[in-house]
Parts: C-alpha cells; sequence; structure tokens
C-alpha cells in the first residue's frame, strides 16, 4: 500500500471509546482535524461511538488497546507503528497511560512525533506507579488540563516549558445554550423525575461514586429546611454497592421525598437547565471538571468543592462559589444562601458565568489550541 503523504495525519490513541470525557474530547479534536484538512485516525479497542466518529469523517482502526499486559502493549507498539509507517501518519497523540506506552514505542521506532494530554492526577499509592504514568510526561509535548494539572507535572516530572502547553476542557457553546432548549425537554425531565414545579431543585451531574461527593450532598439536604429535592444525576456502573449505601442513607435520614436518584441524563443541557443550583460535591481533586462549565454555559448557580480544576472556572461570588470540600455543613450553607437569593441576583450570577465560560473554556478554543500543538510539532 502506498502511503498518503500530501496531508497531514493525526492518530489519537485510547483504551475504547465507550462513553467519558476523554472520549468526547477525542472525537472533538478528531472533529476539528476533519475540518482541518488533515487525515484524522483514532485506534481503540471499539465501543458505541465509533459511528460517531466515523460520521465525522475520521478512521478508527481497532486494536485491543484496553489491555494493560506488557505483552499486549508490546503487540500494540507494533501494530500502531505498521499503521504509522502505511499512512504516513506524522504525530502520535495519546491519551490514557497502557496505550500510551504503545504509542511512544511505535514513535521511537517510525520517528513519528509523540504528544499527550496528561487527563488526571493519576494515583502513585503502588510501588513503580510513577515510573508507570510517566509516559504522560514524555512527549515532544504535553497537554495539561488545567493549571492545576500544569502544577502538578511540573513538580513530578519535571516537564518544562518548553513542552508543556496548557489546554483547558471546553464545551459546545451551541449545544450547552439555554436558549436553544425547547422548554418541553425540561418539562419532560420534570416530569420522569417528579421534580415538581415550585419546588427548587438541586442537582449532582456525575458518576455516582463516592469520590464524587454525592454522600456530602445527602447530608447537606438533611441539614436544609424547606422544599428543595436534590436529583443525583448518573451511573453508578460498577459501584452498585455505594448506590445502596446511599438509597440507605437518605431513607435512614427522611430525605426519601427530597433526595433522588434518577440515573443517566441523555439529554444533559435540559437537565441542567431544571436545576436552580448545580452542585461539584467532589472530595478528590478534579483534574478539570466539565461538569462545572457545563452548569455555567447553561447559566446555572455552580458551587463547587475548593479544589483541583474548580478553583480556576469558578470565581467565588462572581462565577459561583466554592466551598470547603467534604464538609455537609459548609455545602448547606451555601446552598441555601443561593437559594435565598432573588430571582434577578442568581440569573445575573448565570449570565456571569456563561460569559466567563464563552471568553476561556469552549470546545473551539479547545479545539484550535490543540491543532496548534500538532502544527508545532510536525
Amino acid at each position: 500500500m502506498t502511503p498518503r503523504t500530501t496531508t497531514p495525519a493525526v492518530l489519537q490513541i485510547v483504551p475504547s471509546l465507550v462513553s467519558g470525557g476523554v472520549e468526547r474530547g477525542t472525537l472533538e479534536i478528531a472533529e476539528a482535524q476533519v475540518a482541518a484538512g488533515m487525515r484524522a485516525f483514532v485506534a481503540s479497542a471499539g465501543g458505541p461511538l465509533v459511528p460517531a466518529l466515523e460520521a465525522l469523517g475520521a478512521r478508527h482502526v481497532t486494536l485491543p488497546l484496553d489491555t494493560k499486559s506488557p505483552p499486549g502493549i508490546w503487540r500494540n507498539a507494533a501494530a500502531l507503528a505498521e499503521l504509522v509507517r502505511a499512512e504516513a501518519i506524522g504525530v502520535l497523540h495519546a491519551r490514557s497511560r497502557a496505550p500510551a506506552w504503545s504509542a511512544l514505542l511505535a514513535a521511537r521506532r517510525t520517528g513519528a512525533r509523540f504528544v499527550t494530554t496528561y487527563h488526571g492526577t493519576y494515583n502513585e499509592g503502588f510501588p513503580g506507579k510513577r515510573l508507570y504514568n510517566s509516559v504522560m510526561a514524555r512527549g515532544d509535548r504535553v497537554i495539561a488540563i488545567s493549571r492545576f494539572i500544569a502544577d502538578l507535572v511540573r513538580q513530578r516530572h519535571g516537564v518544562g516549558e518548553d513542552r508543556l502547553r496548557i489546554i483547558p476542557r471546553g464545551v459546545d457553546e451551541r449545544v450547552f445554550d439555554p436558549s436553544r432548549v425547547f422548554p418541553a425537554r425540561v418539562a419532560a425531565l420534570r416530569a420522569a423525575w417528579g421534580a415538581p414545579e415550585g419546588r427548587p431543585v438541586v442537582m449532582l451531574p456525575g458518576r455516582v461514586t463516592r469520590w464524587k461527593g454525592q454522600g456530602v450532598l445527602v447530608e447537606a439536604m438533611a441539614r436544609l429546611p424547606g422544599e428543595a429535592i436534590a436529583l443525583l444525576v448518573g451511573d453508578a456502573g460498577a459501584k452498585a454497592a455505594f448506590r445502596e449505601e446511599l438509597v440507605a442513607r437518605i431513607a435512614a435520614l427522611g430525605l426519601g421525598d427530597r433526595v433522588r436518584l434518577v440515573g443517566h441524563a441523555e439529554d444533559v443541557p435540559a437537565a441542567l437547565l431544571l436545576a436552580d443550583v448545580v452542585v461539584h460535591a467532589s472530595t478528590d481533586a478534579e483534574a478539570f471538571g466539565r461538569t462545572v462549565i457545563e452548569a455555567q454555559a447553561m447559566e446555572r448557580c455552580v458551587v463547587a468543592s475548593d479544589l483541583g480544576g474548580p478553583t480556576e472556572t469558578v470565581e467565588h461570588g462572581v462565577t459561583g462559589w466554592r466551598v470547603r470540600p467534604g464538609d455537609p455543613m459548609a455545602l448547606a450553607a451555601a446552598i441555601g444562601r443561593v437559594l435565598a437569593m432573588p430571582a434577578e441576583a442568581r440569573a445575573a450570577i448565570g449570565a456571569q458565568a456563561r460569559a466567563a465560560v464563552l471568553a476561556g473554556y469552549t470546545t473551539a478554543r479547545m479545539q484550535a489550541a490543540t491543532l496548534a500543538v500538532y502544527r508545532e510539532v510536525l
């Protein structure tokens, strides 16, 4: 096969294309590559997002990149190197650690440039874990998704400013726009989730897992008087035991009529528009926290944990509020203050929040900055 060399080609490498922020970002960057006249490739073990990727004009290559076994990583490296040579791929962009090792080996064998995105804080609790994580800091360019992550990469791995690039995550302002959500979409969710008109809604969107702080919000609701209800929006996945723990605690606190686990939301913009207050209650530092800027883009009042990425996206008292993480009393007090504000004051905060997102945290900005990194190394 004769490789096509007339246009630049970039290969993104992820474990799978099932769901999640990394996967969504992969599709967003592939879309930008195609729009810019690049040839866009993604290698993964596959998943439900593959048709959406291919509809953008990108090509998907199925490889078992969800493996963490050393022999599997070695075999994937050989397959990636073959693909790089066949398609004259100039950049390998790795977004997860195990497949990043395969991509690094393939880059070294072929002379392709190696770019990484450092997406998380990456636990170092086991011997050798820092070495394993370090692949994400070995790129010709290392993209940090927040200033918080950039500081971590500098401190842990000594990455210099010549290689480090800060590119925050973004939201699609065309999708997350309150003026584009028909009231019927919100009404349908209100009916499905049992959120009657006239009762304030506190919403925590996010995977149901302990560190996301659903338990903190449950305890906060027990301290909040009045008619407010809380909607916990998200799947439990493999964390079914924690979900049952939450259900039991809700019952023990007598909150059965005020706190509901409603599961996954397909229509996230409409779900957010249903809320009077959107809560981010993570007890561990988020690398970025995309749900925060999604809520802000929908002009919602946000109360967020004062650690990690949200310290950069929530200006206290201006575009939202930050509270001490893991503190139900502080969270309850902040929610109560927001709900007690006049509607006009809450609307003003929401408008300021959306303006801040449009100024610094859009998908278009993220796409343009990432393509600029590719052009630096090509």
